[in-house]
């Protein structure tokens, strides 16, 4: 990749971007929503089921988002990961 072409794109895409989908994107395939949505598609309306799956998927994660940016507000950052440790 130019680095003319790696600043126009950083631009548009950050790296917190970039480390978000792929950390989402790796985590979420071949788990059992992933295999529901689907035999979903498979069996009813594509559209129902694409719409469905993104608007839980963007709600689900928005909360996430948010439940994040409060609890590091009254936590730290390294407490959150100590706990995710022993709460995985």
């Amino acid at each position: 990749m130019t680095t003319k072409l790696r600043r126009r794109l950083m631009q548009y895409v950050s790296l917190v971007f970039i480390e978000t989908f792929t950390m989402t994107f790796l985590a979420e395939w071949g788990d059992r929503s992933q295999i529901a949505t689907i035999i979903l598609a498979a069996s009813d309306d594509i559209y129902g089921v694409f719409f469905g799956a993104l608007s839980g998927h963007f709600i689900c994660t928005g909360i996430a988002v948010l439940g994040g940016r409060i609890i590091s507000q009254m936590i730290s950052v390294k407490t959150v990961t100590i706990l995710g440790i022993f709460l995985n």
